[in-house]
């Protein structure tokens, strides 16, 4: 869980951070490695990026010629480069899944007394269900209750489900936390999403509440992504780890538009910009909303192995610490119903441009000779189906969390050309930032925060799986400061992705892309991850943040 985060470190000079191991911090501050004379291979980077996200990959979906594609591609490239397998004799990781598609879906049909109305998918509404089996799931007659954002977080002193018994009914939620509401830097963490806002806790919760099913209220931008973007990741099929008990076994879980939202509650001759100011207000209380959901959800299930991709170059010296860079291969597939191209979900820069540069970061530490440490490269799967691939990994990992020096991720990469500045998503959390940010500077450019905290990235990527296990993990890369065209024309670059391209059929592979600003992204992540395997310091969290307690207790 989330707490408040502690202040952004300052580029280390000769002082260490309070807490940490002075020895460690000596270790950190010793001089970087530089990158192989040649460089970055932009040639090379580019064409990784064109083959994965080219239409014969269709989309690179787990469970699909795609996926096939994609290994057969990835194993080859890693091969190619003399990394050794590193999944025991082979490179590919199997990952047990369920996939569960929504094959029969009804309307949501509400009562009010004496009147009945619906609402419709995917105009107003998408359900679904993660209950295993293909029996039909779903509720009648169950009372709608506003629980506020749906959160219980002792150390807030919050809980909106105080004094309500949820069993039978379906809670009605908003969408991110009553910090981002009101900007109140002194609750939750102000506008920067906190683990209480993403949309998986909420299901999560209401779960553990006894709830029969829970919708979550839409609202672009507290969600940071539009309707469509909703509909897109619900309307395929999903996904589950094979043998595991799900967190939501709610019956039904979904999510309804702003604009049936404000119907609802007018219906139930409530004001829902006022209980939306209310609900982000300390001693929120629930409400009926007078009305009574019922519907129901079929799935079509077919159980399958999807795989990870995990190459070595085992470490000379101290060959059983590791240092992990990873990035996820899969993506959206296709959409059946759309003929061609149109309907496939090419995933350039989500994640093709990642998954590259772990191909490129892999070539380097291989021309720069052998390591002292062990790194491990990994390509996860299922990633936008809930970081379910790299929970497997730290679940069932290779090299314990004890032993895993860092985490470094690389998840949709700036391609839009040089920037002056460095993004770290979760800024201020690790040691790490120490050696990226005398990396940085050496570059002559300034690490700074993820410009949209409220959008919850550090939670939605595969990094976190990393530090839950209390695994440092850092997650940087190009910003929006354009070294040429300055900051509007990043900032709109950052909004075309968004609204445009993310999770869209768009999101295909640009020949114009300029990309000498990812060439020095990578080069940073190259530095940081060479200056970890060739030194024997363990970077730890900074102090205060969520993940500490759980590194002192591997390393103590």
């Amino acid at each position: 869980m989330a707490c408040q985060a502690p202040d952004p470190p300052e580029p280390p000079e000769t002082e260490t951070t309070a807490g940490q191991n002075p020895e460690s911090a000596a270790q950190l501050d010793h001089p970087l490695p530089q990158a192989p004379v040649q460089g970055i291979d932009i040639e090379t980077y580019a064409a990784h990026v064109a083959m994965l996200a080219s239409d014969e990959f269709e989309g690179r979906a787990p469970g699909t010629r795609g996926e096939r594609l994609t290994l057969n591609y990835l194993v080859g490239e890693f091969a190619a480069l003399g990394l050794a397998p590193g999944y025991g004799d082979s490179y590919l990781q199997p990952v047990p899944m369920v996939e569960q598609f929504a094959e029969q879906r009804s309307s949501m049909r509400m009562s009010q007394g004496d009147e009945s109305f619906e609402l419709t998918y995917p105009e107003q509404m998408i359900i679904g269900t993660r209950r295993p089996g293909t029996e039909l799931h779903g509720v009648e007659d169950a009372e709608l209750v506003f629980v506020g954002y749906g959160i219980v977080a002792p150390e807030y002193d919050w809980d909106d489900y105080a004094g309500l018994d949820v069993e039978g009914k379906t809670v009605v939620m908003l969408v991110n936390d009553p910090g981002f509401a009101t900007g109140d830097p002194d609750l939750f963490n102000g506008r920067a999403m906190t683990y209480y806002g993403r949309w998986t806790y909420k299901y999560e919760e209401a779960a553990r509440q006894g709830a029969a099913a829970a919708l979550i209220v839409h609202d672009t931008e507290p969600a940071s992504y539009g309707w469509d973007v909703v509909i897109n990741s619900w309307s395929g099929a999903q996904f589950e780890l094979g043998g595991d008990s799900p967190d939501r076994l709610l019956a039904l879980e979904g999510w309804i538009t702003l604009d049936a939202a404000k119907g609802l509650f007018e219906r139930a001759d409530l004001d829902f910009a006022a209980e939306q100011a209310r609900a982000a207000q300390p001693g929120f209380s629930y409400v009926s909303l007078d009305t009574k959901l019922s519907a129901e959800v079929r799935n079509r299930v077919r159980e399958g192995i999807s795989y990870n991709v995990l190459a070595i170059i085992p470490g000379s010296e101290r060959r059983d610490e590791v240092v992990v860079y990873m990035g996820h291969w899969d993506h959206l597939g296709r959409n059946m119903a759309i003929p061609g191209s149109a309907g496939i979900y090419n995933g350039a820069i989500d994640n093709a441009s990642g998954t590259a540069a772990l191909l490129e970061i892999a070539r380097l530490h291989q021309e720069a000779g052998q390591p002292e440490r062990s790194v491990l490269f990994l390509a996860v799967t299922l990633e936008e189906y809930g970081l379910l691939g790299s929970r497997y990994y730290v679940n069932n990992p290779v090299f314990p969390a004890a032993q895993t020096v860092a985490a470094i991720n690389m998840d949709a990469m700036t391609l839009i050309g040089p920037t002056d500045d460095v993004v770290v998503v979760g800024y201020g959390s690790s040691e790490l930032e120490h050696i990226l940010a005398r990396a940085v500077e050496q570059q002559g450019r300034q690490m700074v925060p993820e410009p949209t905290p409220e959008a919850g990235y550090y939670y939605r990527s595969d990094h976190f799986n990393f530090a839950r296990a209390g695994i440092p993990a850092l997650y940087a890369k190009g910003g929006v400061e354009h070294r040429e065209h300055g900051r509007a024309y990043g900032m709109e670059r950052a909004r075309e992705y968004r609204e445009v391209q993310y999770h869209q059929p768009a999101d295909v592979f640009n020949p114009e892309w300029d990309y000498r600003g990812v060439a020095e992204d990578l080069e940073l992540l190259y530095i940081v991850g060479r200056k970890l395997a060739d030194g024997d310091a363990w970077p730890n969290w900074f102090p205060g943040n969520e993940f500490r307690s759980a590194r002192d207790m591997q390393r103590p």
